[in-house]
């Protein structure tokens, strides 16, 4: 080596590219998921240190979903990203539906009704109160894009009413029941409702639905096209997870409702609860950060979602197995839904919100709930 040389440091040789695990996911996220899934094979012992391993999976699931679900969203941008995670969850929920009903036959003639009134109260009510109160309290105000959550709203007050009120009211058939022509009417009138506003949303008016920056997450790195497949797989995975394990849960859970001595439609609300937690976090985690159109936009796409998807195949199956469907609410049910559209118009119907909005509708969910324990 010469005088020169030992002057001249070597050149450095760049590492080589670490290739990350999961094809880019968090690895808690994605081992979550698959142990998850493990954890069904638990689902036969009953006893109580195996429900809790079964409740514990259910948060992980549920944790791993909302991970999952964001990936995609920056991949795909807004609003595909929430439609995405709305479209999923309510797939996965229709189709625990129908399975219970092709189990449980004439049994089952009021689940879909309980499993649809809950669905709006948590979402409309639960999920965008606890929204606005948590933006509201680290951001003082918030503002969205009016047009579109109004016209969300619209067609879920359609569809609420046309599904869950109107059969109270025929006189075709007695009690709250519909025809067979009145019910594949109103399914068809659901899916045409649903598909006009999954084209708006996307589409034709895809500006109503977003507000400030198109991307929310322009300041973050791009997901690469492989990460986003990986992460809708584990999404995919971890909501059949998230619902399998509730219904796992489910016998458990009607047996502390039945202890407590509490209405059977309980049962329902609680399963509904552990169903749509993934994208109550998903939202709550957009509020905090400031995009409560995000959280509005999961808010009132999951509810109108539900009746859109829920009703035109629970009343499929109805149809073909000549099962009697109860979708007539009763009159308690029928006042909360009429005025959590009402108030729920008024505010948000100004373009901005408050702790003020976030109050009121925890007071309508916390009715909900306590009407539910003692009608």
């Amino acid at each position: 080596m010469t005088y020169l040389e030992g002057m001249i440091p070597a050149a450095r040789t760049e590492p080589a590219p670490v290739r990350m695990p999961f094809f880019g996911l968090a690895p808690w996220a994605a081992i979550t998921t698959v142990l998850s899934l493990l954890a069904l094979a638990l689902v036969g012992p009953q006893g109580a240190l195996f429900q809790l391993l079964l409740a514990i999976a259910l948060g992980g699931a549920i944790m791993a979903a909302v991970y999952h679900a964001e990936v995609l969203a920056h991949y795909l941008g807004e609003p595909f990203g929430t439609l995405t995670l709305a479209l999923a969850v309510t797939v996965i929920e229709t189709a625990l539906i129908v399975s219970i009903m092709l189990g449980d036959g004439a049994a089952a003639q009021t689940l879909a009704r309980d499993t649809l009134i809950a669905a709006i109260m948590i979402t409309i009510n639960a999920i965008v109160d606890i929204c606005l109160l948590v933006g509201g309290t680290r951001h003082h105000e918030q503002s969205y894009t009016q047009s579109g959550v109004s016209v969300g709203l619209a067609m879920l007050a359609t569809l609420a009413m046309l599904t869950l009120v109107l059969p109270n009211y025929t006189v075709s058939e007695r009690g709250p029941f519909y025809s067979a022509s009145q019910l594949a009417f109103v399914a068809i009138v659901s899916l045409v409702i649903y598909a006009t506003f999954v084209v708006a949303q996307t589409l034709r008016h895809r500006d109503h639905f977003l507000h400030g920056q198109p991307d929310d997450h322009a300041h973050e790195e791009p997901v690469s096209p492989g990460k986003a497949r990986a992460a809708s797989v584990m999404l995919v995975l971890s909501l059949i997870a998230v619902v399998l394990l509730a219904k796992s849960l489910s016998p458990a859970i009607e047996a502390t409702v039945a202890w407590l001595g509490a209405p059977k439609a309980v049962v329902g609300i609680v399963i509904a609860g552990l169903v749509l937690a993934p994208e109550g976090f998903a939202a709550l985690r957009a509020a905090r950060a400031n995009r409560v159109q995000t959280s509005l936009n999961l808010a009132i796409g999951s509810a109108l979602a539900t009746i859109g998807l829920t009703i035109p195949a629970v009343a499929c199956i109805a149809l073909v197995m000549g099962l009697d469907l109860e979708l007539g609410l009763p009159m308690g049910n029928t006042v909360l839904l009429a005025l959590t559209l009402f108030v729920a118009s008024l505010t948000l119907g100004t373009g901005r919100t408050t702790i003020v909005q976030g109050v009121i509708h925890l007071v309508l969910f916390a009715t909900y709930l306590f009407i539910a324990l003692v009608p």
